[in-house]
């Protein structure tokens, strides 16, 4: 559904005292300056809950030619990592520039407007230097599948326009998805094979919808846009086409982690803290099954991106659009027995990332060293000489564009929650459940964990020779120094996700004590 045919003039509507407030911040800001039409244009393309399997991250069967040949026209980041592994803190975090312990958004179903109601969003910044900022799909948190076609916990502020298609995923499959959990499909493993073609499904409707507004802004050339999509796979329910995806990976085919047990012995209960009960129904049939409709979900995702992205060259767009392809978090499928997310391992923590910026990065570039979806703020708003708010925590990534082999910071921190989170635990805390973090660092080599500051298991994996993280080291005397060196470094970078105030937003908590409260 389009909710105005003419995007250009949008006449701002106060639908909730959360608009009101953007709206009262927006009019106290200064009036946005004209853009030169030579800024180029930003495409934001994001996807939900994909980790790396992606032929150009290695992947031997997963059939993505799109996002491989995007990868192949600009600078694919190789260790790039979400700074909290949950959609609303890691979506928030990213689009405001700040980690989740400045945002104070530590879970789903928050905004950071009632935090930090005076941070300028990416999409803002752009807004208030001229640029035409609209959004299709799911950008901020959406509670999957039932928030498809609303808005969500979108953010008012960030867009001129809003688009919320909603396809036969969300409004027909439903009694027919085969979950672990009967009546839940979001946040439980869900799947189905779809007899409707692509056109008919969400993501196929925010494409074609990224193409209507692509058309109307080629038309325009006093503005510069940037237009961010939002698609929702391969986010569960797992739906796609049965035709062709399903059968490009035949289930027999699909792997089972082996020796699950065995390497569950050395992992601290913290670090296995993601696990959820149904998946104790799960049979290797059921494995092969989910993770054969998360591949046909990827690809059918692809398929997508491919639309959007040929449309954006067909008009002659794409010598003047950087293009950012991401996702929200990584994603687990049987690694050390956990599905889905909330990990601090690798599948969990690691994203895509690719940027092609025309003019700026050299085809095929790859960058090795880790960065940090939080980078991704002051990096465009580089790139394309808008001002960015004086508190963003990342680093430009336009010395990697140039350079892929530049270090920059050298390492990233992802964090997350352990024990009764949100605000019913808010409401009633249970007194022997201990809420604590985890901060886990990611350097060149290694990935260092620490659960509650050591207290609740410490996880150290050498990637140089253990890239699937088999073997923790944490307890081993001869990596003691080394323990105690990231040690430090660990808890200095934790330090550093905190506002330079030192004032948290409405979140009583300190940087390794219990998580208390939750706005």
């Amino acid at each position: 559904m389009k909710t105005n045919p003419n995007p250009f003039c949008r006449k701002p509507s106060m639908r909730n005292f959360l608009s009101l407030l953007c709206l009262l911040a927006c009019c106290w800001l200064p009036q946005p300056v004209t853009a030169d039409d030579k800024q180029p244009n930003v495409l934001f393309l994001i996807s939900d809950d994909l980790n790396n399997m992606l032929g150009c991250y290695g992947d031997p069967i997963a059939k993505t030619p799109n996002i491989d040949r995007l990868a192949a026209r600009g600078v694919r980041f190789d260790r790039s990592y979400c700074t909290f592994p949950l959609c609303g803190p890691s979506r928030n975090s990213m689009l405001t520039g700040l980690y989740p312990n400045s945002t104070g958004i530590l879970a789903n179903s928050q905004i950071f407007r009632q935090t930090i109601p005076s941070q300028h969003s990416l999409s803002q910044a752009f807004r208030l230097s001229g640029y035409f900022a609209a959004r299709i799909g799911k950008l901020y948190h959406y509670n999957v599948p039932n928030s498809i076609g609303t808005n969500g916990h979108d953010d008012p502020g960030s867009w001129e326009l809003e688009l919320n298609p909603a396809g036969v995923d969300r409004l027909e499959h439903h009694p027919e998805i085969t979950t672990l959990t009967p009546g839940q499909f979001g946040g439980t493993l869900s799947w189905f094979a779809s007899p409707k073609s692509d056109q008919y499904h969400t993501d196929g409707l925010m494409a074609e919808d990224a193409v209507w507004v692509l058309e109307r802004c080629a038309k325009r050339k006093d503005r510069p846009f940037f237009l961010a999509v939002g698609f929702f796979r391969p986010h569960t329910p797992y739906v796609a086409p049965k035709e062709p995806y399903f059968g490009w990976y035949p289930e027999k085919e699909m792997r089972v982690v082996a020796n699950v047990e065995e390497d569950q012995v050395d992992i601290p209960p913290a670090g296995l803290g993601s696990y959820k009960k149904e998946q104790d129904t799960l049979t290797d049939d059921l494995r092969r099954q989910s993770l054969q409709a998360y591949y046909a979900s990827i690809s059918f995702m692809d398929a997508q991106v491919g639309k959007v992205v040929n449309s954006l060259d067909q008009l002659g767009l794409a010598d003047n659009t950087i293009i950012v392809f991401t996702s929200d978090h990584g994603y687990h499928t049987g690694e050390h027995g956990l599905w889905q997310k909330m990990s601090l391992f690798e599948e969990s923590a690691r994203v895509p990332m690719l940027i092609v910026a025309p003019g700026v990065t050299n085809r095929g570039g790859i960058a090795k060293s880790p960065v940090s979806h939080i980078d991704l703020y002051p990096t465009l708003t580089e790139l394309c000489g808008v001002k960015a708010p004086s508190n963003i925590q990342g680093q430009s990534l336009v010395p990697m564009l140039k350079d892929p082999s530049t270090i920059g910071r050298g390492w990233a921190i992802t964090q997350v929650t352990r024990g009764a989170v949100g605000a019913r635990a808010a409401q009633k805390p249970n007194a022997n459940e201990k809420r604590f973090f985890g901060y886990s660092l990611r350097t060149a080599r290694w990935r260092y964990t620490e659960w509650d500051e050591g207290n609740q298991g410490r996880e150290l994996y050498d990637h140089d020779v253990d890239p699937l993280e088999k073997t923790n080291l944490a307890s081993k005397q001869e990596h003691a120094k080394t323990v105690e060196e990231l040690s430090k470094q660990v808890r200095s970078a934790a330090k550093s996700t905190f506002p330079a105030s030192g004032e948290i937003p409405e979140v009583k908590t300190t940087l390794w004590a219990p998580l208390l409260t939750e706005p």
